[in-house]
């Protein structure tokens, strides 16, 4: 797997005015929110509970959420929005250094503090730069691992064994995560536009239970999987949950 990332600062910001633009791409955006939020919702029923979080050294009441890979931020709000504090990672620094950037910008905008005001103890918006299958935390430190589209740039099953791995030992909780699953229609899509030059990504589909089971031999438990669009498209959702470690007690 590759350890670096080219992308510049000026690259990332004109890879975030690209993407998501197009009308298609919006319809597969507004989808894609509606199932993570699902997804979220799952989780945050066995999550511990915000008032157990309070009095832990470094806790503060809040969930914990490692967004990897975190892209330009494009979750961000909505994990914040859900009741985490989250951490941006991602293998090209300056893209998690944007994403923190417009985390700060949008608590900014409403009327929220930024870790540069001197009037309090800000909000927390770390960002660094980490590979998925080496991660440079202690075990079992975050409450959700979020990695959406990265799997289907994962190739070889043993780099996606290792890293499903990693997020088993980061996590205490949940995973929320996506990969492709062969489709046919799909596949012929995927060809065309790289034929006409729409698309250089050459993204890996992998057989129906293929991920399920890489994600249960790492120790999870397939709690749900959702397809982006059925029959349409390869794109789906999954949620894995690490074991019974949650006290279930209501909020």
């Amino acid at each position: 797997m590759s350890s670096s990332s080219k992308f510049t600062r000026t690259g990332v910001r004109d890879y975030e005015k690209r993407r998501y633009r197009g009308f298609d791409q919006r319809i597969v955006h507004a989808r894609e929110m509606r199932l993570i939020r699902k997804m979220l919702a799952l989780a945050e029923a066995g999550c511990a509970s915000r008032a157990d979080r309070v009095g832990q050294p470094g806790r503060r009441g809040r969930w914990l959420a490692l967004d990897l890979p975190c892209g330009y931020g494009r979750f961000t709000p909505m994990l914040q929005e859900r009741g985490f504090d989250v951490v941006s990672a991602d293998l090209s620094f300056e893209m998690a250094r944007r994403a923190a950037e417009n985390a700060a910008e949008l608590t900014k905008a409403s009327g929220g503090r930024t870790p540069r005001d001197k009037s309090g103890p800000g909000t927390w918006f770390p960002a660094l730069a980490a590979n998925a299958d080496c991660l440079p935390f202690q075990a079992g430190v975050f409450d959700l691992v979020f990695s959406i589209r990265f799997f289907h740039h994962v190739h070889a099953p043993e780099d996606r064994a290792a890293i499903l791995r990693e997020f088993h030992r980061a996590s205490s909780g949940y995973v929320v995560a996506s990969f492709y699953r062969a489709n046919g229609l799909h596949a012929v899509q995927r060809r065309l536009r790289r034929f006409f030059g729409k698309s250089r990504t050459n993204i890996k589909m992998v057989g129906a239970g293929v991920f399920e089971k890489a994600a249960e031999e790492a120790g999870f438990e397939v709690v749900r999987v959702l397809p982006l669009f059925r029959g349409l498209h390869a794109y789906h959702l999954v949620l894995l949950k690490r074991g019974q470690v949650f006290d279930l007690s209501p909020l």
